[in-house]
C-alpha cells in the first residue's frame, strides 16, 4: 500500500501499525481507554485477510492470541490496567513457551476500576513483575500518535526476534490524542519474522536455542512435532523437575533479553550535551518536559531530557552514564513513583528527585519548570 497521511488518534495509529507489521489476528475484549483499537481492528482485519474475535473476557483474549501465534500468525491484544491484571498468568505462559505476541496497554487510573477515562502511568512495574517467577519482558513507551504506529511495528519485530511477549505501554493521553500520522509505503517498513527450523524433523528439538539463545519455532500443522508446556521443560519440551533443567531454562529465558539489551533499548536525548540537571520521563510527561526545558534554558538553567522509549529492559547503562555528567536528576512520572526507584538505584550517588502526578492530566510544562527551578536553587 502506498504512503498515506491521516489525522487520527493514538489508538487508531496503534491498530494501523499492527496491520502494517503483519498482524493478522486480534483477540480482545473492549475496555476504556483501549476500545478504539479493538473497534478499528474489527473494521480493518477483514479488509486485510485477518481475523478479529471479541471474547467473553481478557483471559480468553490473550490465550487465543497465544494459540494464534503458534500457527505462525502475528497476533496481538489490547486492553487497559484491569484487563492486564487478568492477563498476567497467560503472559507468564507466553514467556515460558516463548510465544511471540504484542500486548497493548493503554494505561488508565488505578488500582481496581480506578478512573477509566483518566490517564496514569501506574502499570509500569506490573508489566515487568506482574506474572510470577524470574523472567524478562520488553516494554515500549510511545509519546505521540506517530510513535504509536512506529513503536507497534517495533514491538512486533522484537517479539518475533526474541520469541517473547512485548508490551506497548501508552498512557491514556497518548492513546486518545489526535495528531498527524504518516503511514509509510509498505516497501519502506522493515519487518522481522521468527526463525523457523531447518533441521530434519527427526532431529528437531523445539527448545534448543541457536547461538543467540533463541530457538527456531516450529508451527502447528507442519511436519515438525513438538510439545509446549508452561512446566519447566528440557530442550525436547518435556516437563522436568530436575534442578539443572530449571536453572538452564530460566537463565536462558532471561539472558536472551538481558544480553541483547543494547539492541533492544532505545532512548532519546534532548539538550543533554551541557546539562547540569536532567529530567527523565516517558510517554506524555516527556512532551511537557521538552517544553519546560526550552523555557528554563532561556533563564540560563542548563537542563536536558532523557526520554525512555523502552522501559523494559531498563536502560540502566544510559542512566548510569547520564548520572556521571549531571549534578541532579528529576524523574517525572504520572504515578507515585515507579521507574523512579530504578533510576535512583542506577544513578547513585547523584541526587534523584521525584515529581509525581498520579491521576488526570500529566505534568504541565509550567509545573516541570517550577520543579527544575527548585532543584536548581537547592
Amino acid at each position: 500500500m502506498p504512503k498515506r497521511i491521516m489525522f487520527t488518534m493514538g489508538d487508531i495509529a496503534c491498530a494501523e501499525g499492527a496491520i502494517s507489521a503483519g498482524c493478522r489476528y486480534f483477540g480482545g475484549y473492549p475496555i476504556t481507554p483501549a476500545t478504539e483499537i479493538a473497534e478499528w481492528m474489527a473494521r480493518r482485519m477483514p479488509e486485510v485477510g485477518g481475523a478479529y474475535v471479541q471474547y467473553e473476557d481478557e483471559i480468553a483474549s490473550i490465550t487465543s492470541v497465544i494459540g494464534a501465534s503458534w500457527t505462525g500468525t502475528k497476533a496481538m491484544t489490547a486492553t487497559s490496567g484491569p484487563g492486564v491484571s487478568l492477563m498476567m498468568e497467560a503472559v507468564g505462559l507466553a514467556v515460558m513457551t516463548e510465544t511471540p505476541l504484542v500486548l497493548v496497554n493503554i494505561m488508565r487510573g488505578g488500582p481496581s476500576t480506578g478512573q477509566p477515562t483518566r490517564g496514569q502511568q501506574g502499570d509500569v512495574m506490573q508489566a515487568k513483575w506482574g506474572s510470577h517467577g524470574d523472567y524478562q519482558i520488553i516494554a515500549l513507551t510511545p509519546a505521540s500518535v506517530q510513535e504509536m504506529f512506529d513503536e507497534t511495528i517495533r514491538a512486533f519485530n522484537l517479539s518475533e526476534r526474541y520469541r517473547v511477549p512485548v508490551f506497548l505501554l501508552a498512557d491514556e493521553t497518548v492513546g486518545h490524542m489526535r495528531e498527524r500520522l504518516v503511514i509509510p509505503d509498505e516497501k519502506d517498513i522493515k519487518l522481522e519474522y521468527r526463525k523457523l527450523p531447518t533441521v530434519d524433523p527427526s532431529e528437531y528439538l523445539p527448545f534448543k536455542p541457536d547461538d543467540d539463545l533463541v530457538p527456531p519455532m516450529a508451527l502447528l500443522g507442519t511436519k515438525y512435532q513438538f510439545y509446549a508446556t508452561g512446566l519447566t521443560h528440557d530442550e525436547r519440551g518435556y516437563p522436568s523437575d530436575k534442578e539443572e533443567v530449571q536453572i538452564e531454562l530460566i537463565t536462558r529465558l532471561n539472558n536472551k533479553i538481558l544480553k541483547n539489551a543494547d539492541k533492544i533499548v532505545e532512548v532519546e536525548e534532548f539538550m543533554l550535551d551541557d546539562a547540569e540537571i536532567a529530567v527523565i520521563a516517558y510517554g506524555t510527561p516527556s512532551r511537557s518536559a521538552k517544553r519546560a526545558i526550552k523555557d528554563v534554558r532561556q533563564e540560563g538553567i542548563r537542563a536536558g531530557l532523557l526520554r525512555l522509549k523502552t522501559v523494559w529492559p531498563f536502560p540502566e547503562r544510559h542512566v548510569v552514564d547520564l548520572a556521571t555528567k549531571v549534578k541532579q536528576i528529576i524523574v517525572a512520572e504520572q504515578n507515585l513513583g515507579q521507574i523512579y526507584y530504578m533510576v535512583k538505584a542506577a544513578a547513585s550517588p547523584t541526587p534523584v528527585h521525584l515529581m509525581t502526578k498520579p491521576a488526570g492530566m500529566p505534568q504541565l510544562p509550567q509545573e516541570i519548570v517550577q520543579m527544575i527551578r527548585e532543584v536548581h536553587s537547592s
